[in-house]
């Protein structure tokens, strides 16, 4: 028996302009989008799973858009409310999440043999084997799962699946960072994200999951190519059936290996940045166990070589060159795993200010890199100061100190670590005087003083906590603090001439 359709069930969990929250289904969703502020959820990772789900949708019911002239009108118009209800009714069958033949973004050829507690759908949950830090769940008891949770954590499985033995592959663009440009509503959220087929026939060559029958288990080919947008964010890494018990709810789950995504640099994801890399070519830019994502901010920006997100470069296309039509901020959200083992090390959402200087004609790209690549400069002396510091203390008499001891000792140092932490709030508050009358001069100015400050501070805090130690660590201290006297020295110099040239 068909039971809870996604287009008129509540399940999707949005926040509207008046501040409001419910959950709507898909067709109040699309059609009231112009009234919702955003879509909100714990999980980041369903977070962008439910926008991808919703772009998807569009995709196919506006077989479009197919270049920037229709995606500027769209931006324009808002969405098209009669095709989408057209569409969503032509396949309404298709999206019973409990069905016999055509279960939503399930297979019903699963054997029971694999059945698993429910729970197995979040990439958050992990077996007792490899927790993540806070997770307690008790894997022995899961207890049931509301549908609503279900349709979301199964959206989430599409984009989220890590990589894992038996056969088991990643998602296509899992372990990235995904870059959503925010505007006053979903609806020109949608807009932004809705990046314009490559040409016609990519259009028609796309399809979505609930679009197709379901495939015969197991698979013969394991590994294929996406067919355009919809198919990307509808991927199935994971052959699923949802059990539902008597009380309508989930308890069990059946779960076996799905497609591999034949990884290629030509089938870009239009929300990743990517970088090159010398030996394997264009890659997608992941979140760093080791940094923040704000330092790699600039891989969010248009370049000449349209490494940034498609969804921000079109972003600015729908501007015009008008500040006003910019999105006023981007969400980054995803996951970072490390392949070999399947470890998943984090899940993270972000939210950065948009510099207004997006609407001019010379990108900022560059400009703020060169920011970045300072404090880098700086963090970089602070530390070989902190090296030598910990050599220095480790090594008596004519004792010399390892360098595995070394780095251990490093690494258990704070100042590093309180650098970045504090110089990230300047950088927020630096963002948004990137206007296009800026002068960058001023700019990059204010940006060398707080970098000079944070340092200046880093050290001396550092400076402060050893003054009072044994003879050795003061004596650590005064040969080490020559690198970051350098620094300083470096960036005052600089300071001085750009406040002369201003």
């Amino acid at each position: 028996m068909s039971r809870f359709n996604l287009i008129d069930e509540k399940w999707i969990p949005v926040r509207f302009l008046d501040g409001s929250r419910d959950e709507l289904g898909i067709r109040d969703t699309l059609l009231r989008s112009k009234k919702i502020a955003s879509i909100e959820d714990p999980s980041p990772l369903v977070v962008a799973a439910l926008h991808r789900f919703l772009l998807a949708v569009l995709y196919r019911a506006l077989e479009g858009p197919t270049d920037i002239e229709q995606a500027k009108n769209l931006f324009k118009a808002g969405l098209p409310g009669e095709k989408i209800m057209v569409y969503l009714e032509k396949w309404r069958d298709r999206f019973w999440l409990f069905d016999e033949e055509y279960p939503f973004g399930q297979n019903p050829n699963v054997s029971e043999e694999s059945r698993g507690p429910w729970n197995r759908l979040t990439a958050e949950n992990n077996p007792t084997k490899n927790k993540v830090l806070f997770d307690h769940t008790n894997m022995n008891n899961v207890g049931e799962c509301p549908p609503k949770m279900c349709a979301r954590l199964l959206l989430s499985t599409m984009n989220f699946s890590i990589a894992g033995g038996r056969g088991f592959f990643p998602s296509p663009s899992c372990n990235a960072m995904m870059c959503i440009p925010c505007g006053e509503s979903l609806q020109k959220t949608l807009c932004y994200c809705l990046v314009h087929y490559p040409n016609r026939d990519v259009m028609r060559a796309d399809t979505a999951l609930w679009e197709r029958k379901p495939k015969k288990l197991p698979l013969k080919n394991t590994k294929r190519l996406p067919t355009g947008y919809a198919d990307l964010f509808t991927w199935q890494p994971r052959m699923i059936l949802l059990e539902a018990s008597p009380s309508g709810n989930v308890a069990m789950a059946r779960f076996v290996p799905g497609e591999g995504f034949d990884n290629s640099s030509k089938e870009a994801d239009p929300m990743l940045p990517y970088r090159m890399h010398t030996e394997k070519g264009r890659l997608p830019v992941p979140f760093r166990e080791d940094r923040g994502t704000w330092r790699d901010f600039d891989s969010l920006l248009p370049d000449s070589e349209g490494n940034a997100p498609s969804t921000i470069q079109n972003a600015v296309q729908l501007s015009g060159g008008k500040t006003a039509n910019l999105p006023k901020s981007v969400l980054v959200l995803g996951l970072r795993y490390d392949p070999p083992n399947a470890n998943l090390d984090f899940w993270r959402t972000e939210r950065f200010s948009l510099p207004a200087a997006l609407a001019d004609v010379n990108p900022i790209r560059t400009e703020i890199r060169e920011s970045l690549d300072k404090a880098e400069e700086a963090d970089k002396a602070l530390r070989q100061a902190c090296f030598s510091f910990a050599s220095g203390t480790l090594s008596r008499g004519n004792r010399k100190a390892s360098t595995e001891d070394v780095r251990a000792f490093v690494k258990q140092m704070p100042m590093t670590a309180w650098y970045w932490s504090s110089l990230e709030l300047h950088f927020q508050q630096i963002l948004p005087k990137y206007t296009p009358d800026r002068d960058p001069d001023d700019i990059s100015c204010q940006w060398l003083k707080h970098v000079r400050d944070t340092l200046d501070a880093a050290w001396e805090q550092h400076s402060a906590s050893t003054s009072m130690g044994n003879a050795w660590a003061v004596r650590a201290l005064v040969r080490a603090e020559g690198p970051v006297r350098r620094k300083l020295k470096e960036l005052d110099d600089e300071i001085t001439w750009l406040e002369g040239d201003s």
